[in-house]
């Protein structure tokens, strides 16, 4: 039996993120890792393998099992409700899920529109605050939507809030922090458990310092 490690993770900020926590952590990972545009990435020095993916993708590779483990946003996970374990928050790529529109406007009083990336996220927390909204799905530049008049608000991720304030746009209410977790198959975590102990005991060392 393989004790080899497959990890899915998103292109992007979270990846250069993830690879320069696992060097700390003492894994040798190649500086050509970086640069490269390969999808999958072996590193048969450290039997790990590593999977590049769109991040909404992430926790279903994990939860069908062609990845072990994985690293996703907090949103992701919200979003996606897998079947799968969350094991260390990575405390990387910090930011938070927001509601946000065009300054000094009313919500519609009849079912207001809601544009959004998160439609889970944002019915349910429209429907805790109380409020039936219609929620818009869309993929990309949320932020076009009060800007056309597709929605009164988005529910979107802040950094930095740089992206809002160039469409002019402010933030309304702050729904969830969001950071980068690490996640596992529940199967894996019972075939490989000895393996990813060692991972999440190399990790947890490397965040709390």
């Amino acid at each position: 039996m393989t004790t080899d490690l497959t990890i899915a993770m998103p292109k992007g900020r979270i990846f250069e993120e993830a690879v320069e926590l696992l060097r700390k952590a003492g894994y040798n990972l190649p500086p050509e890792f970086d640069d490269s545009r390969k999808l999958i990435l072996e590193v048969p020095e450290e039997n790990l393998r590593f999977i590049l993916a769109k991040p909404m993708d992430v926790p279903t590779y994990v939860e069908h099992g062609v990845a072990d483990l994985g690293i996703a946003g907090k949103d992701v996970m919200l979003e996606e409700e897998r079947n799968v374990y969350e094991l260390l928050d990575l405390r990387i790529s910090e930011c938070y899920l927001a509601v946000a529109g065009l300054p000094d406007t009313k919500m519609s009083n009849v079912a207001p529109k809601i544009a959004t990336k998160y439609p889970k996220v944002a019915s349910s927390y429209f429907r805790e605050q109380g409020e039936q909204v219609e929620i818009i799905k869309l993929n990309g530049s949320i932020e076009l939507a009060p800007l056309i008049g597709l929605a009164d608000r988005i529910v979107d991720i802040v950094s930095t809030g740089r992206t809002l304030k160039e469409n002019g746009l402010v933030e309304y209410e702050k729904i969830v922090g969001i950071t980068s977790r690490l996640i596992v198959n529940p199967v894996s975590y019972r075939m490989k458990d000895d393996t990813i102990e060692e991972l999440v005991t190399r990790l947890t060392q490397i965040i709390s310092e």
